[in-house]
């Protein structure tokens, strides 16, 4: 009998204590209950994932976000993922791990970061993107100039520069293949130059948004394509670059880039770049960040932000 009471005791104290430590499990920092990353949500702070710190735009745009979280009290997060997909998963991993409240991502790619995306989602961490719209996954807000009008704009401004020639020859340098912003102002350039009869795209080579890149392609281009008049990059540093392979090969042409950062208006000023389109980066960190407290505050936002833009000629 003593024996059967012992037994039964230490069946007892097993089951108390396994309750114990599954109650344990199922506890976390926030003292919320459930599983995963999202249970431990931190409301003062909020990730940031940039597609790369290695172009000036993109620190204009951490900087304004940066500023804006200061002002308002909140700690902010931001990750580098070198414009590599993958890296940019495990960042927002590595950010819903550490339990932000809100995820703001500037993607590398707009069809690649839905994964990513859909991580937070399963979290339940809002998303907030900028710049560049992601293809899938939910998104609460898109913070973004208007890359359309934008494209728009540099094609208006050299038939306006170019308007006593015949015939006009224009070069196009994507940026990166399947990101949003490269299809949008690419959209825009073709919806103005595509209706003229006189206006030929001699070339269309994607750079990828990089200066280098950039300087490549266009060597390769003034190669196989000497005769030609302007040239529209997707962005600044593609801009600068093909500024390079034109020095260098002793030609001129109108030059316009996209984005308005300082080594841009510096090229326009010197005469170098004719005109960029420009965006305000540090606007569109400070208003991501304005927005994500919002969200973390249980307040609406609207679903699409948009950031002004000013073409910068000399």
């Amino acid at each position: 009998m003593k024996k059967n009471i012992k037994k039964v005791m230490s069946v007892l104290a097993a089951g108390v204590l396994v309750l114990g430590l599954a109650g344990c499990g199922q506890k976390n920092q926030g003292g919320q209950t459930g599983e995963g990353a999202g249970a431990g949500k931190n409301g003062n702070k909020v990730g940031m994932v940039i597609s790369t710190l290695n172009n000036p735009f993109f620190v204009s745009m951490q900087e304004g976000a940066q500023a804006k979280a200061k002002e308002m009290g909140y700690d902010l997060i931001v990750l580098d993922s070198q414009n590599d997909p993958a890296k940019e998963r495990s960042n927002v991993e590595d950010l819903v791990q550490q339990g932000v409240s809100v995820l703001i991502v500037n993607p590398t790619d707009s069809d690649a970061v839905a994964n990513s995306i859909q991580i937070a989602n399963d979290a339940k961490i809002p998303v907030i993107t900028v710049d560049r719209q992601s293809n899938g996954g939910e998104v609460v807000s898109h913070i973004a100039s208007d890359n359309v009008k934008g494209g728009e704009m540099a094609a208006n401004h050299i038939l306006e520069q170019l308007k006593d020639k015949k015939q006009i020859n224009v070069i196009e340098l994507q940026g990166i293949p399947g990101a949003s912003a490269t299809r949008e102002r690419g959209q825009g350039f073709h919806n103005i130059v595509d209706n003229k009869a006189n206006v030929k795209v001699v070339a269309s080579q994607a750079a990828d948004f990089d200066r280098t890149k950039g300087l490549t392609v266009m060597e390769n281009i003034i190669q196989a394509q000497p005769e030609f008049d302007a040239i529209f990059a997707h962005n600044d540093e593609m801009a600068l670059g093909a500024v390079k392979a034109l020095k260098t090969a002793n030609k001129k042409a109108i030059v316009i880039g996209f984005d308005g950062n300082e080594d841009a208006k510096d090229a326009v000023k010197k005469g170098d770049m004719t005109a960029t389109v420009a965006q305000q980066p540090s606007l569109m960190g400070g208003t991501a960040v304005e927005s994500a407290v919002k969200v973390s505050k249980g307040e609406t936002v609207e679903k699409q932000i948009p950031v002004e833009l000013q073409l910068i000629t000399k």
